[in-house]
């Protein structure tokens, strides 16, 4: 995504290194305002690496790293109000009750929805009177998503926010984010790893894969990039198939089940005529998606 004067988060040749290790490895992007993003990679990929240093938790070693137009390091207590941030390894004030906590983070927010809080509360089942050392890891989390949403933030950032959620409240997490980004300024940047349940409400992608970003586009451009092909011949069919970009072939005899990338129709077409076959074209999962864009990285 190209940057503009409007972009919600902008970084420019971001490296990051921990010892001998590169967790980020010049990584440049700009997201507009009004998206729901998946940021996907497998552990150490560098994910978490680039959340934080969108809130300033890290600094870059080399480029630059920019938040609601200010330079992530420098954010202001005015603009840190309007970002929501919920870590993978979230880390709360244990000795108080969760009645006191909110009351405790509300204070900071000037903008805080008291009828979502309420709800929430019911909702995600929270026990107001229980000290927060006490509650389960799941309960806890859903707690955190409460603090990090009801202030309403222009820019939320969410590290692996459904990891200890059972189905139910995973349902209800994926609700309230196609709720709140009603918004056309909000953004909210999701990373996670129960794929199928991003698949469900994001609109752009951003891939990870040994710290470099592969991938920074519109979902639907990546849903385009690949296809899976069915197809039915009259007669036994070529192993592999003879199309381009063929990422998975497996045939078997009129029948065949295959993975392009690009897919050429014109291709397509001419294939179905000189053997007298149907192709059916359908999408992939984004679990898939993301498999074959890093099996794609992988061989260059």
């Amino acid at each position: 995504m190209n940057a503009t004067l409007e972009s919600v988060i902008e970084l420019h040749d971001v490296s990051r290194r921990f010892g001998k290790t590169v967790a980020m490895d010049r990584v440049s992007l700009a997201l507009a305002p009004g998206h729901i993003v998946g940021l996907l990679g497998a552990n150490g990929s560098g994910k978490t690496t680039l959340l934080r240093h969108v809130v300033g938790l890290y600094l870059p070693q080399d480029g630059e790293c920019r938040t609601l137009g200010c330079t992530a390091g420098d954010l202001t207590p005015e603009l840190m109000a309007r970002i929501g941030y919920v870590a993978q390894e979230g880390e709360l004030l244990e000795w108080q009750t969760v009645r006191q906590l909110i009351a405790y983070v509300r204070a900071y927010y000037p903008k805080w929805n008291r009828d979502l809080e309420e709800r929430l509360v019911q909702e995600f089942e929270l026990p107001p009177k229980a000290r927060v050392a006490s509650l389960s890891p799941g309960v806890r989390q859903r707690l955190a998503i409460l603090l990090a949403v009801c202030p309403e933030p222009d820019l939320l950032i969410l590290d692996e926010p459904a990891s200890g959620l059972d189905p139910i409240a995973r349902a209800q997490f994926l609700d309230l984010l196609l709720e709140i980004i009603q918004s056309p300024e909000r953004t909210i940047v999701i990373s996670s790893h129960i794929l199928g349940d991003v698949e469900k409400v994001i609109d752009y992608v951003l891939i990870m894969h040994q710290g470099r970003l592969v991938r920074d586009c519109p979902y639907e451009e990546l849903q385009e990039e690949f296809a899976r092909l069915l197809v039915t011949g009259s007669s036994p069919l070529p192993n592999p198939l003879p199309f381009a970009e063929l990422l998975s072939c497996k045939v078997s005899g009129r029948e065949a089940d295959a993975v392009v990338r690009h897919p050429d129709l014109a291709a397509i077409r001419a294939f179905e005529t000189a053997h007298q076959a149907k192709v059916e074209r359908r999408g992939l999962g984004l679990e898939d998606l993301y498999r074959y864009v890093v099996q794609c990285e992988k061989k260059g």
